[in-house]
């Protein structure tokens, strides 16, 4: 008895030990990374234009421009889209891969039986004569438990559930890029469609112009030459409805494809709208702290160095032997005559097993050792890029902000202009090709701020792009495309401080 209680401790006390034997570095992201410095987790340069605060950015953010139609096209590209359905499956493949990697911390089982008609040797048994022919049998159940004494399967278990945080950062990261186009497209039918009247408008007033000069070529008051002027300068200005006709097209289109149907299951009309959609306040951008914490694609780079160091320690954890513990019983004999005493037999206790470390482990250890080494750098550089995408969105929609303002203030001026003209025209003290000059000054002045129009809501949703946000309280997508796949806990953050 005593001697089985000391055999018992002896397979106990690994199990006790394996807690405080983990090996391989701890995942903390280094003092001198980029998302550590002071730099990155500022305020960003141009935040003292009056379009945009340093307020939070909503999760929602398409909700600020206040149209339903936006919205509901948001809600159908979140539920549809092609690239969401990839990235969840990926996500589910992840959560898959880590229950693979949980489940080897489980007791392992095997049952076995086998029959066979054969012969055994009589030699080994000190028979000189042939042994006859007979039929065997075996059966048994084996069950046997891996004692993580070194933290193996721990830093497995930490790099696979790592990476299926990443997976399910890169979810996200579709998400935000799904709303962003979806809202784009639709943005540029819109754009498309509010200068494709502006050019009309222009082509109406030239048309009209072609007429004058006529007219005076007619009463002998004008050149011929002056009728080929005006007709070539109104097929110039024909020739660009056919572009701004094509953007309408092509932006339905690409709704369709980001709604999850065919290119041509969307009416054109649909993204006709009248008005280009307008923010009904101030653009919110925060700054560089909130902007790590926010980026899908920084918490997907920081998950997957995490992963690195993890597999680490699974490959440090090969230069020691592995400890097991099992048992087994069954029956082996005479086929006619398993399960009976004689042929019964068990045993347990633990087992070891080691593959001496050669060239090769070490190799292998140095060869993760250098993936989390680059796993950093690209860690590094996504946070860069993060920061550059979004201070140069920032800058651009500003610098647009105010060229907007001037050709605003040009139209305005133009605008006058146009009507004081039309004022002395009708009042017989100004010729009528004075005012209808006035009137195209005017259509080219309002032709430019469309443009610039067009500019600066692509340049809100670049910047809105850039800032990372939209997949915090969007619908449900991964769990309607994950399906009944546990997601992996938590969203763990860069640590900036």
């Amino acid at each position: 008895m005593k001697r089985l209680a000391r055999l018992a401790l002896t397979a106990m006390l690994p199990m006790a030990l394996a807690a405080c034997m983990t090996v391989g570095p701890d995942h903390k992201v280094p003092d001198d990374a980029v998302v550590q410095s002071t730099a990155a987790n500022g305020p960003f340069s141009g935040t003292d234009n009056g379009a945009v605060s340093i307020g939070d950015v909503p999760n929602d953010w398409w909700r600020l421009y206040d149209d339903p139609h936006i919205d509901a096209l948001v809600q159908q590209a979140l539920v549809a889209n092609t690239d969401l359905r990839v990235a969840a499956a990926n996500l589910k493949r992840a959560i898959a891969i880590y229950h693979e990697v949980e489940a080897e911390n489980l007791p392992g089982a095997r049952f076995r039986a086998s029959a066979e008609r054969g012969q055994i040797a009589g030699e080994p048994l000190l028979h000189e004569e042939k042994i006859p022919a007979m039929n065997f049998g075996d059966i048994g159940f084996e069950v046997s438990y891996l004692i993580d004494f070194w933290g193996k399967l721990r830093r497995a278990d930490e790099a696979a559930l790592a990476a299926a945080q990443a997976s399910h950062a890169a979810l996200d990261q579709a998400r935000v890029g799904v709303v962003a186009e979806t809202v784009r497209a639709y943005v540029q039918g819109c754009t498309a469609t509010h200068e494709l009247h502006v050019a009309q408008h222009q082509l109406d007033l030239q048309e009209r112009g072609v007429k004058l000069a006529q007219k005076m070529v007619d009463a002998g008051r004008g050149q011929p030459t002056d009728v080929l002027r005006a007709q070539a300068q109104a097929d110039t200005l024909r020739a660009v409805l056919p572009k701004y006709r094509a953007e309408q097209e092509g932006a339905a289109y690409r709704l369709a494809v980001m709604l999850g149907k065919p290119p041509m299951a969307l009416d054109p009309g649909s993204v006709a709208c009248e008005h280009v959609p307008a923010l009904r306040q101030p653009l919110p951008v925060g700054d560089g702290m909130a902007l790590l914490k926010r980026r899908p694609d920084v918490r997907q780079a920081e998950r997957e160095l995490a992963s690195a160091t993890a597999k680490i320690g699974v490959a440090t954890a090969d230069l020691f032997p592995q400890i097991r513990i099992g048992a087994s019983a069954g029956f082996t004999g005479i086929l006619d005559h398993l399960g009976q005493a004689p042929t019964a037999h068990w045993g347990w206790g633990p087992a070891i097993s080691w593959t001496i470390p050669t060239s090769g482990t070490r190799a292998r250890i140095h060869n993760m050792e250098y993936g989390a080494e680059g796993s950093l750098a690209h860690f590094d550089g996504v946070v860069l890029k993060a920061l550059r995408e979004t201070q140069s969105a920032l800058s651009a929609y500003t610098h647009e902000l105010e060229r907007n303002q001037s050709l605003r203030a040009a139209r305005d001026k133009a605008n006058e202009a146009a009507r004081q003209n039309r004022l002395l025209w009708q009042a017989g003290r100004s010729p009528y090709l004075q005012s209808l000059d006035a009137d195209r000054t005017l259509a080219n002045t309002e032709a430019a701020l469309a443009t610039s129009d067009a500019v600066v809501a692509m340049d809100q949703i670049n910047l809105f792009l850039a800032l990372g946000g939209g997949w915090q309280d969007a619908p449900a997508i991964a769990s309607r495309a994950v399906g009944d796949a546990p997601a992996p806990a938590g969203h763990p953050q860069p640590q900036t401080h």
